[in-house]
């Protein structure tokens, strides 16, 4: 069920999770967003904590047109708060610039919308208010990160170690990345118009292709990205709140 679009006096908060990939590394049978991780498929978690969350108004799951699991995953509550949007395309740039077209007409310009990675299932509320509240008079937007504490090292074709990389004012990118609708629409839709899409790893560097610069707000370990099969055991040691 879609929400009515909001009034110009009062902004709303949309959560798009673009779910759309088949999770090629981690070797599994289905996409890495369906899989079992404490009890649930990895995508639930995320879902359930937007749904759940009082400042959302509502939740859009971009996945592909031949997706077969995502009926399965959503309940008939979880439909009052959620919507299907079956535009996914070949990359994550791609399922966030066609979700967002799905969205039009539910939302208007000046409404946040929060893209977060389906494989990010460590996402809390706490971390949800922490970035509305950073964000809330930012003219940008910005996203969650942290900043980098490892010793960095630029390796050769060799796999060699050539130099030590500075890292000072570095910082690791989270989601979700919150910014205005008409904001991530224009930036996405400049950089299809210039060819540029490909060279998008995230929401918040086509907002830096604008000349914009995206506020960071500290995020948390837990909300660790699954990419590889080992990634999935420290999310669910995370899950299961053995991080106490």
């Amino acid at each position: 069920m879609n929400p009515p679009a909001s009034s110009v006096s009062s902004p709303r908060h949309y959560a798009l999770i673009p779910a759309a990939g088949v999770g090629a590394r981690m070797g599994t049978d289905i996409p890495k967003q369906y899989m079992n991780l404490a009890g649930k498929p990895m995508l639930h978690h995320a879902l359930e904590t937007f749904a759940a969350h009082p400042r959302i108004a509502h939740t859009y799951i971009v996945v592909s047109p031949e997706d077969g699991w995502i009926d399965e995953l959503l309940t008939p509550a979880l439909l009052q708060r959620a919507s299907i949007l079956r535009v996914g395309g070949p990359t994550r740039q791609d399922s966030v610039f066609n979700g967002l077209g799905a969205m039009e007409g539910h939302t208007d310009g000046r409404d946040w919308v929060l893209v977060h990675d389906a494989a990010r299932p460590g996402l809390d509320a706490a971390l949800i208010d922490r970035l509305l509240d950073a964000l809330a008079e930012d003219s940008v937007g910005g996203l969650l990160a942290l900043p980098v504490v490892d010793t960095l090292k630029r390796a050769d074709d060799d796999s060699r170690s050539l130099e030590t990389v500075p890292r000072a004012g570095l910082w690791a990118a989270q989601t979700p990345q919150m910014f205005r609708y008409a904001l991530l629409r224009q930036a996405l839709q400049q950089a299809r118009e210039q060819g540029r899409l490909g060279a998008i790893t995230d929401d918040a560097s086509a907002i830096e292709m604008l000349g914009l610069r995206p506020r960071l707000v500290e995020g948390s370990p837990r909300n660790l990205k699954v990419t590889l099969a080992q990634d999935a055991a420290l999310a669910e040691f995370f899950l299961k709140g053995l991080d106490a």
